[in-house]
């Protein structure tokens, strides 16, 4: 009966999701420079022991290894890299970085860990109950920000001229993919200090819920966020012992209560609330928008050098 009950509200949700079209943005056009995907590659850890995971490379057509690049991580790679899924960031970032709306900015496209016994995350299973994305992604603690900091950089810099400056240095992703973004830049802001989430599962799945309080606790970071949600995400779906609402396993909840403790502290944060269930829908048809948010004031070189060279966009969701 539970499961037949839980079928009918995703049968009646689904069209929440059909509403959001991708734009032209998140299309190829001819005359615009294509930058280059390079991958999979694999990246071993010594944080993660035993474990390796598939990573990709995008490099913008505009280039130059004499300039140091802006750099862009996004969790759970196969789906963000993919040219025929929801995000199809190569495509964005060639329409944005041509029309100067982003720097140029390579992007690295990272999956979950998992060791020989365990399969690859795919675009039917990112990896929850197969592999090792539940530990690496939803944890608060620092360890995979050391892999990001300690192993995959590193790795980067042997090939590629990538800014130092935390300010031009991104991280995002969905879902538990986007907490994990979170809690790099919070570990690590003096190296990632803009954060892209969507539909974000700042959840007790490992304690995720305690962020707004952390937040509030907490001297405040550096740091830019992007929130992006759906109003009928999962809602509550974790049941406590007297069979009542438990707020800890609301999505939607959890995400308006990361933008309420972030805006009481004072960060840079914005947001949109849709429609939607827990899909990738609206965050792929919002990527532009967000994206220019973010990168809404960097200084273009050729520019003059005074309070005219940032361009400031609307915000798109408050």
């Amino acid at each position: 009966m539970a499961f037949t009950a839980m079928l009918a509200l995703k049968a009646l949700a689904a069209p929440a999701d059909d509403v959001y079209l991708l734009g032209p943005d998140s299309a190829p056009h001819e005359g615009v420079p294509k930058g280059k995907v390079i991958g999979p590659l694999t990246l071993p850890s010594n944080v993660f022991t035993n474990t390796t995971r598939h990573y990709w490379i995008y490099v913008p057509a505009q280039y130059q290894p004499t300039n140091a690049a802006c750099l862009m991580v996004f969790q759970d790679g196969h789906f963000f890299v993919a040219p025929d899924k929801d995000y199809r960031v190569p495509f964005v970032f060639d329409n944005l970085i041509y029309r100067r709306e982003m720097p140029v900015t390579i992007g690295v496209f990272i999956n979950p860990g998992h060791t020989p016994e365990q399969p690859e995350s795919t675009s039917t299973n990112w990896g929850d109950g197969i592999n090792g994305r539940a530990t690496e992604y939803n944890e608060l603690n620092d360890n995979y920000a050391k892999l990001i900091v300690n192993e995959l950089l590193p790795a980067l810099e042997k090939d590629y001229n990538i800014s130092k400056n935390p300010d031009d240095r991104a991280i995002g992703g969905a879902s538990s993919g986007a907490i994990c973004a979170f809690t790099v830049a919070w570990q690590r802001p003096d190296q990632f200090r803009k954060v892209l989430s969507t539909i974000g599962s700042f959840t007790n799945i490992r304690g995720g819920h305690a962020y707004p309080e952390l937040i509030r606790q907490s001297e405040r970071k550096p740091l830019r966020i992007f929130l992006q949600d759906g109003l009928n995400d999962n809602r509550g779906r974790r049941r406590n012992s007297t069979n009542t609402y438990d707020p800890k396993w609301d999505w939607h909840a959890q995400n308006r209560l990361m933008v309420a403790a972030l805006t009481e502290k004072g960060y840079d944060v914005n947001y949109c609330w849709g429609i939607g269930t827990h899909s990738n829908k609206q965050g792929g048809a919002m990527l532009p928008e967000m994206l220019r948010w973010l990168w809404r004031d960097y200084p273009r070189p050729d520019d003059p050098q005074n309070d005219s060279n940032r361009k400031l966009l609307v915000p798109v969701g408050n």
